[in-house]
């Protein structure tokens, strides 16, 4: 499982700043500190603050990719604005994301397969997030047979079962967990499984770090591949690394978890 860091995006107070501001110093910070702590993808978002939005993600991805290789995951609920940004990504990047809903599917699976993107498919439509697993992963098989009708690899498609702050959807909880597994029998190969991992303590007051890390240990060993999260939080990093050693993904060595952090 690898992490897709999350923190150049527009809901964050100095992030917003820089984009009104075109200041690339804190955007830059972030994707460089990112990238040291292990991040695989950065996560690049507008946010609300952009009043051009399609500018300001051309701008972000510039910007970012001063400093950093990793390649970008596009966050937008306006797909041309991920266009904007994939027009000048310098490597395949991930577009985040698209439900199932068939208009949304057909736009962004084109795109994707335009620009050899990758696309983080959400399992749900327009009735909202399914309480239980198994309309979940009906939901994902859609998304499985529209990837493969516009010939997107398996390997690029990642399910997002959709996390839900354990403090009002508590029960939805385990669901997740089932169709994280069960989302591995759709194809042969099997698509691949994202979650975002902050979601699962969004509103609690207490420790938020300390649910997140739980969380992550328990999704891997339900088959999850990604999560959009806090890639500086080391002990998050040291979880995730060692819960990929104990489920047999990555051979033990007594730098196991520096490896992890290095591996890109």
């Amino acid at each position: 499982m690898f992490i897709i860091g999350e923190r150049i995006n527009g809901m964050f107070k100095d992030i917003a700043q820089a984009i009104r501001n075109e200041d690339p110093r804190p955007v830059q910070e972030w994707a460089r500190k990112q990238d040291s702590a292990g991040a695989r993808y950065l996560d690049i978002n507008t946010g609300p603050a952009a009043s051009d939005p399609i500018k300001a993600m051309r701008w972000l991805v510039e910007v970012t990719q001063e400093v950093t290789d990793l390649p970008l995951c596009l966050d937008s609920t306006n797909y041309d604005v991920i266009e904007a940004g994939l027009e000048v990504c310098k490597r395949p990047a991930m577009i985040n994301s698209v439900p199932a809903e068939w208009p949304k599917m057909e736009r962004v699976f084109a795109m994707a397969a335009k620009y050899d993107a990758a696309v983080i498919g959400l399992a749900m439509n327009e009735e909202g997030i399914p309480k239980d697993a198994d309309t979940r992963v009906a939901l994902a098989m859609e998304l499985v047979a529209a990837a493969d009708s516009f010939g997107i690899p398996m390997e690029n498609l990642y399910i997002d079962p959709l996390v839900l702050p354990c403090n009002v959807g508590q029960d939805h909880g385990p669901e997740v967990m089932q169709t994280l597994r069960q989302v591995k029998l759709l194809a042969n190969p099997a698509p691949r499984t994202v979650v975002g991992l902050s979601n699962i303590s969004q509103g609690i007051k207490g420790n938020r770090a300390l649910i997140n890390r739980t969380f992550a240990a328990m999704a891997i060993a339900n088959g999850l591949d990604a999560a959009v999260g806090d890639a500086c939080d080391e002990e998050l990093m040291a979880i995730i690394a060692t819960a990929r050693v104990i489920m047999n993904l990555d051979i033990y060595c007594d730098s196991y978890v520096d490896i992890y952090v290095k591996q890109k």
